[in-house]
């Protein structure tokens, strides 16, 4: 199945660079999202407070995660759905749109903190703690969005249904994510911290584990 995985993700990176112009439009969001904010809020001035930009920064993060997942099932016509369906088992299908999402995910995230640092400024004390949780924001974001785009895709691509089932598990990912890195904008211990990252590597496994599971009867539907 591992071998099955690699050709997939080896396929999306294909069809990612041969599609510049998606990536080139949600590195563009992100920027002019993290522009428009420092325009907006003061910060010329440095008026930004850390609360505030922490929450800034995982609502731009969130809506870039959404414009870069919500298409891993909607680009699918269903002559390569078929196609799919006869050379690939529906559990590597499911983890290689996962395991690159949130590659995709994560590379955003970066670059977000990046133009955040440079823009607005970096109040962030442990850069580490940050660093661990944008990893995990990024894999349950990754998975719980691609899972919820193959129910959509089922569904005629309904882009309100995507938003009304995503809903209840982007949220606490969002809110874990914000508290551990206020913690980390504040340079706490990381055993301060420990309770809310197990939480959510727990939320991300959940999450993954359940699309596992569920995808092979989605997809033969």
């Amino acid at each position: 199945m591992w071998k099955e995985i690699s050709v997939l993700i080896s396929k999306e990176v294909t069809l990612e660079w041969r599609q510049k112009f998606a990536l080139n439009g949600i590195l563009l969001y992100v920027v002019s999202a993290v522009f428009i904010t420092y325009l907006s809020v003061g910060a010329k001035q440095g008026n930004i407070s850390a609360p505030t930009w922490n929450a800034l920064y995982w609502i731009i993060i969130l809506f870039s995660a959404v414009n870069a997942v919500a298409k891993s099932f909607v680009q699918e016509h269903q002559g390569r759905q078929l196609y799919y369906y006869m050379i690939a088992s529906p559990e590597a299908i499911i983890l290689s749109k996962i395991i690159y999402n949130t590659g995709l995910t994560l590379i955003l995230a970066l670059l977000g903190y990046g133009v955040f640092s440079v823009i607005l400024g970096n109040p962030i004390q442990d850069q580490g703690l940050f660093i661990l949780n944008l990893v995990l924001g990024a894999m349950g974001f990754s998975a719980s969005l691609t899972m919820v785009s193959a129910i959509a895709s089922k569904a005629g691509n309904n882009a309100t249904l995507m938003a009304i089932l995503s809903f209840p598990v982007i949220i606490p990912i969002l809110l874990m994510a914000i508290r551990i890195s206020k913690n980390a904008m504040d340079g706490l211990d990381w055993s301060v911290s420990a309770d809310k990252l197990l939480t959510l590597l727990a939320i991300n496994a959940i999450v993954a584990v359940t699309g596992y599971i569920l995808f092979p009867y989605l997809w033969r539907s």
